[in-house]
Order: structure tokens, then C-alpha cells, then sequence
């Protein structure tokens, strides 16, 4: 009898894996366009996170929510319905004529996709055979690994060349051909209508609460300085809201998120690490379109050309990250993924109103290169000796963790960028008067243009003159103030890398091939 060739499976699970490149690709690809969407809509810079972690919080929401849906809707149909969904999201993107709109859409786009992202996932296990998972997740890992490489200069190209709408419009035909596809030829698993029955929608509507709330309290509270009364309102919905989420899922025989696995020192270390690898991640590729845009006014193709930096590394530096991997110790791994990444956010803390692209090019090798040295190993230890069973909502939690890490990320450094620069400007201006000959130098003015100068009589002509090239100083400082934000958080995580050891050896076991344990959580694995 012949083997069976599984050619159907291998078509509709490549056409699977280009609708997680097309998820993926979406944080990539608008980050290079955020200067342009923000000159079409007419939005203030203080803004302008909302098109990121409007995303991501939902995306978060959508992978708590998976397991369930998977089971009551089928692998096949859960898929279909996202990548439908996913178009007629971006649809909605690329018609916004008003922010409000733009975020409105972008939210029920990040759902779509963090329900797609994990299916991929976990349809590679359950389409073939034990032979061919490494085949598959390789595939798949590839694809989905390709996006920060590719996105950003096709995210510029596009915006640049046709206009920032078509950033989303070219999602459309696309999410609607894999929908088709996957509908014909994928046949995983049946639905079970008595799966519904189990989601816990209070504990879903806390959640959304919660994190809805967490992000509300991140943009507005800095303008209050924390002390307005709509600041503790919201602070009290987000605690109530963690609160009655996090009481249900120890409470629920069957609940939104099994916490129970963060009982074991090494699971919690490794869910900690992925909420400060998600700072670091999303905050840095939000951080450095702004400042190129704002600060250096580059267009959005240069951008990307810029940003292309830290995906190649990453790409370049995966051998020796798996190789590394495998001959040491978790938490050596750990550190030195970290450190570098650290590094390389510090080194992006000197930047003046002329850094460019040879100034920028080893920070972000340092980080790309960085990313696989910090998720292998957390991965790893976080899933590595967990029953087969346990996987799906182990890999969830961890990766809920790292988004809303990058949500809380966004949320800090958008805060420094909006309320540092006046204060900032303001020093700048009492060192230029005072003859301050660095300050002059960073500023990019002569010394003796306002040195003794009475600012409030001076000169309208040189007002003019300097006061833009004052605010770009001060923007540049508030953004290496955030840098150093970021660079702290990974640094001062190193604290715990003695808590990151996996649980007792299970006896007998023969340890998984890298690329199967890395892509239990591949979601925790794709920037």
C-alpha cells in the first residue's frame, strides 16, 4: 500500500501559514507608516500608539479566547472566519477617514488575527504525522519569521509609492483567497457545539476590562499627572476587572486561562521574562519610526530601509541562537540574549537631532540578533516538560504575557516622548542663554545665537529660526530617555535568571528538536 503523500494538507497548510505571515506582517508594516497615517488623519503625536496597542490588546483577548473557539468551531472554520474577518477589518482600515474610525477597525483586526496565529500552530501538530511536525513548524517558523525582515521596506515602499490605506487594502484579497482555500482543502477536527457552553464570558468581558482600562490609564493619566478623578476611576475598573478575571480562572473547572502553571518557579520566571522581552520588543519598533519620521522627517520607503536592520540580524544570528540553545545551560542563554538586548537599546540612548543610519546600524543588530538568544530559552523552560494537554494553555498565557508587556511598553515610552519634550526644551533654551557650548553643539546652533539673550525680547526672526530646531532636540532626548527605559527593564531582568530552570526531569525522556519545543509557542518566537 503507498504512503500517503499528504499533498492536500501541504497546500492548504502553506496557504494557513501565508495568512499567519499576513497577521504577523501587520505590526511590521504599519510601524514604518505611523509618521504619514498621522499627517493624513490630522492626529497629534500623543496619539498615535493607539494604532499599535489597539492591536495588541485585542490580540491578547483573541489568544485567551482560542482554545475554546477551536474547539467549538473546528480548526478549519475557526481559521476561515479570522481570515475573512482579517480582510474585512483591514477593509474598514483602509476607509477610515477619521482616527477614530482607524482605531475602531484596527481593534477587531487585532482579534482576527490573534486568532489566527496560534491555529497555524497547532494545525501543523494535528494535520500530520510525528514525522513530519519538524517539517511543518519549519515552514511555518520560516514564513512567520520572514515578516520583521520583509516589513518594514514593504511597509515604506507601499506608503511611500501608492498611499498608507494600501497597507491594508492588499490584506484584502489575500485573507479572502485563504479563506476560501482553507474552507476546500483543510480537515483537521470536527466542531464541538458543547464547547460553548464552556466559555466563560464574564471572565472574558473582565479581561477586556481590564486591559482596556490598563491602556486608557497609560495615554491619559500622564496629561492628569495621575491625580484627575477619571484616573482613579479607571485604575479601579482595571483592578476590579484583573480582579474577577483572575478569581474565575482559579475558580472555573474549566476556565478562560489555566493559571495553575504558574505555580512552578521556572513557568512564572518565563511568562515574567516574556512580558519584559514584549516591553522591549514593541516599544523599540514603535520608538525608531517616530523619531526617523518626527525627527529626522525621512519618508516612510527610508524608514523601512532603516528598520530592515533588526530583521535580517535576527534571520542572520538563528544558527548560533539554536546552536547556543542546545549546548547551554537556559540560563546563560537567557542572559546573554537579554544583556544584548539591553545593549543595544542603551546604545540607542545617545542619539542626537543628526543620528542616521550608520549611527543606528549596531543597535539594532544588537537587538535583532538578541531576539532568538531571549525565546528560545524561555520557551523552553516555560514548555518543554508540560503534558501534551497542557501545551495549548501554557503557550497562551505565556504569549498573552508578552503582548500585553508590549501594550504596558508602548504605553511608558509614548508617555516620556508627549511629556518630557517641554520640560526639556525649556532647559535647553536656559542652557543656550547661558552660553552652554554642548548644549549649542547638541541643539545644532552657533553658541553665541541666543547666548545672554533676554528670550521674551528677542529677536522674532531668531525665535522663528530656532524654536523648531529646539523642539527636534528636545524630542531627541526625550526619546533617549525612553531607550533608557527600556534598556533598564532588560538589564535589571537578568535579577531572575536564576529562577529560570525548568522542573525535575521527567525520567526517560528524550528532550523534543528545537524547532518542535521553539514553536509550541511560535507566537512568543515572531516580532
Amino acid at each position: 500500500m503507498p504512503a500517503k503523500s499528504y499533498r492536500r494538507e501541504w497546500i492548504g497548510f502553506t496557504v494557513m501559514s501565508l495568512g499567519l505571515f499576513m497577521a504577523i506582517l501587520d505590526i511590521q508594516i504599519v510601524a514604518t507608516a505611523l509618521p504619514r497615517i498621522a499627517q493624513s488623519l490630522h492626529t497629534p503625536l500623543d496619539e498615535l500608539s493607539w494604532v499599535q496597542t489597539a492591536y495588541l490588546i485585542t490580540e491578547v483577548i483573541a489568544i485567551a479566547m482560542f482554545g475554546r473557539l477551536a474547539r467549538a468551531m473546528s480548526t478549519r472554520w475557526l481559521f476561515a472566519s479570522a481570515s475573512f474577518g482579517f480582510a474585512a477589518m483591514s477593509l474598514g482600515c483602509a476607509l477610515s477617514h477619521d482616527f477614530v474610525s482607524l482605531i475602531v477597525w484596527r481593534t477587531l483586526q487585532g482579534y482576527a488575527a490573534g486568532t489566527m496565529i496560534p491555529t497555524v500552530f497547532a494545525a501543523g501538530y494535528k494535520m500530520f504525522p510525528k514525522p513530519l511536525h519538524p517539517r511543518a513548524i519549519l515552514l511555518a517558523g520560516v514564513v512567520a519569521m520572514l515578516a520583521p525582515s520583509v516589513g518594514p521596506v514593504l511597509g515604506g515602499y507601499i506608503t511611500q509609492k501608492l498611499a498608507w490605506n494600501w497597507l491594508f487594502i492588499i490584506n484584502v484579497p489575500i485573507g479572502l483567497a485563504v479563506a476560501a482555500i482553507v474552507i476546500a482543502l483543510v480537515r483537521v477536527d470536527q466542531a464541538d457545539r458543547s464547547a460553548w457552553r464552556t466559555v466563560d464570558i464574564f471572565g472574558f468581558a473582565a479581561l477586556t476590562v481590564c486591559l482596556g482600562c490598563l491602556e486608557t490609564l497609560l495615554k491619559v493619566a500622564p496629561e492628569d499627572r495621575w491625580v484627575a478623578s477619571r484616573d482613579y476611576i479607571l485604575m479601579a475598573l482595571m483592578i476590579a476587572g484583573g480582579y474577577v478575571f483572575v478569581r474565575r480562572c482559579v475558580l472555573r473547572r474549566e476556565p478562560l486561562v489555566d493559571l495553575s502553571p504558574l505555580r512552578q518557579v521556572g513557568f512564572a520566571t518565563a511568562c515574567v521574562y516574556n512580558f519584559v522581552l514584549g516591553v522591549g520588543l514593541f516599544s523599540s519598533l514603535y520608538l525608531l519610526p517616530l523619531f526617523l519620521g518626527y525627527v529626522r522627517f525621512h519618508s516612510p520607503l527610508e524608514i523601512g530601509i532603516i528598520m530592515t536592520v533588526m530583521g535580517v540580524s535576527q534571520l542572520a544570528a538563528a544558527p548560533l541562537a539554536t546552536i547556543a540553545d542546545r549546548r547551554l545551560p537556559a540560563q546563560w542563554v537567557v542572559f546573554i540574549g537579554f544583556a544584548l538586548f539591553g545593549a543595544g537599546a542603551f546604545a540607542n540612548a545617545f542619539q542626537t537631532p543628526r543620528t542616521d543610519f550608520g549611527d543606528l546600524l549596531w543597535p539594532q543588530i544588537l537587538r535583532g540578533a538578541a531576539l532568538l538568544f531571549c525565546i528560545l530559552p524561555i520557551t523552553n523552560v516555560a514548555l518543554d516538560e508540560l503534558p501534551l494537554e497542557q501545551l495549548s494553555n501554557a503557550s497562551g498565557l505565556l504569549n498573552l504575557l508578552r503582548n500585553v508587556g508590549g501594550a504596558v511598553g508602548i504605553g511608558l515610552v509614548d508617555t516620556i516622548v508627549n511629556v518630557r519634550p517641554g520640560a526639556i526644551a525649556k532647559h535647553l533654551v536656559d542652557q543656550l542663554v547661558l552660553g552652554n557650548a554642548q548644549a549649542a553643539a547638541f541643539v545644532g546652533i552657533p553658541v553665541d545665537l541666543l547666548r545672554g539673550v533676554d528670550v521674551a525680547h528677542a529677536d522674532p526672526g531668531d525665535v522663528t529660526f530656532v524654536t523648531p530646531i529646539i523642539a527636534r532636540a528636545a524630542a531627541t532626548v526625550a526619546f533617549n530617555e525612553a531607550w533608557v527605559l527600556i534598556g533598564s527593564f532588560m538589564l535589571v531582568s537578568l535579577l531572575l535568571v536564576p529562577y529560570l530552570r525548568r522542573p525535575s526531569a521527567v525520567a526517560g525522556r528524550v528532550p523534543e528538536p528545537v524547532l518542535e519545543r521553539l514553536t509550541h509557542e511560535v507566537p512568543a518566537a515572531v516580532p
